[in-house]
């Protein structure tokens, strides 16, 4: 249950709680069997990092470990990107340059970039892998709904489990400023593991200038790691990561995307041994 005595509980809840569609939200409560969707979807090897399970995200105990944290995730962030969710997502996707036939989304919660992916690259594999079961069971059943054809895995961001240099695109949106700039930068170096030479990582999440420069802003949705990353840089991870052409475009002036791409590997040089074979023909080294 939230705690009562964050900014957002007091302040920003209460508007959210008056803009929410109830309605909608008990109609999607009731559509999903929660039991079901958390055994079919949760692996049970799989333990919970500390900084996802020890932290209250949006002032939730539990964080997103939580029905309710689920069914409320998309209305809440309906409004909070603005001027538009749909726009905010929409252009991180926009930015991309590659024509992928396998997608990765990480961190991909109730499936929104997901659905957008898919939508894009219809004759694409499109997987989504996510920490929180809950989220999942949203996702897909926003999938179903939708008639696409999606996997959704439970799994950890920086060690999915996924063979290397399998994949064309990996997203990440609005993952890394919910996790420690550690556990972005572990993200970035799987991200550059899974992908094949010439593939291409996009990361929409809050600008991070602007995050620096108002304060006010990491103080609201009660997001425990947002001013971590607020200090870091996107783009100096993906260097570190690996990437090459690496840019940030601003999309509008609360969010930004990164994009990188792992470099193609140059062929092996042909071993030269100073003497071409027509002019020897006796088939011995010419002398030095």
């Amino acid at each position: 249950m939230p705690r009562q005595d964050t900014i957002f509980e007091r302040f920003i809840s209460p508007v959210f709680g008056f803009l929410m569609d109830r309605d909608a939200i008990d109609r999607l409560d009731r559509s999903i069997d929660w039991d079901a969707a958390r055994d079919r979807l949760s692996d049970p090897d799989l333990t919970y990092p500390d900084y996802y399970k020890s932290q209250n995200f949006h002032g939730i105990e539990g964080g997103y470990l939580t029905k309710g944290a689920a069914l409320t995730y998309d209305p809440v962030t309906r409004y909070a990107l603005p001027p538009s969710e749909i726009w905010v997502r929409q252009a991180g996707i926009d930015a991309i340059d590659v024509r992928p036939r396998r997608i990765l989304d990480l961190g991909c919660g109730t499936g929104s970039t997901t659905l957008l992916l898919k939508k894009a690259f219809p004759a694409a594999e499109v997987i989504g892998l996510d920490l929180s079961p809950e989220m999942l069971a949203v996702a897909e059943t926003k999938a179903k709904r939708e008639g696409m054809e999606i996997q959704f895995r439970h799994g950890l961001a920086e060690r999915t489990g996924f063979p290397e240099e399998s994949f064309d695109l990996v997203s990440a949106a609005l993952l890394f400023h919910e996790t420690p700039p550690d556990i972005a930068r572990a993200v970035l170096r799987e991200a550059f593991r899974l992908l094949k030479a010439g593939g291409q990582v996009v990361v929409l999440d809050g600008h991070q200038r602007v995050l620096r420069h108002t304060e006010w802003l990491t103080e609201i949705f009660e997001e425990p790691y947002v001013k971590d990353y607020a200090a870091g840089s996107v783009d100096a991870w993906l260097g570190a990561a690996g990437f090459g052409a690496v840019r940030t475009e601003d999309v509008w002036w609360t969010n930004q995307v990164s994009l990188g791409v792992k470099p193609i590997r140059d062929p092996a040089p042909e071993v030269n041994f100073g003497w071409e074979a027509a002019e020897n023909p006796g088939g011995f080294p010419a002398p030095a």
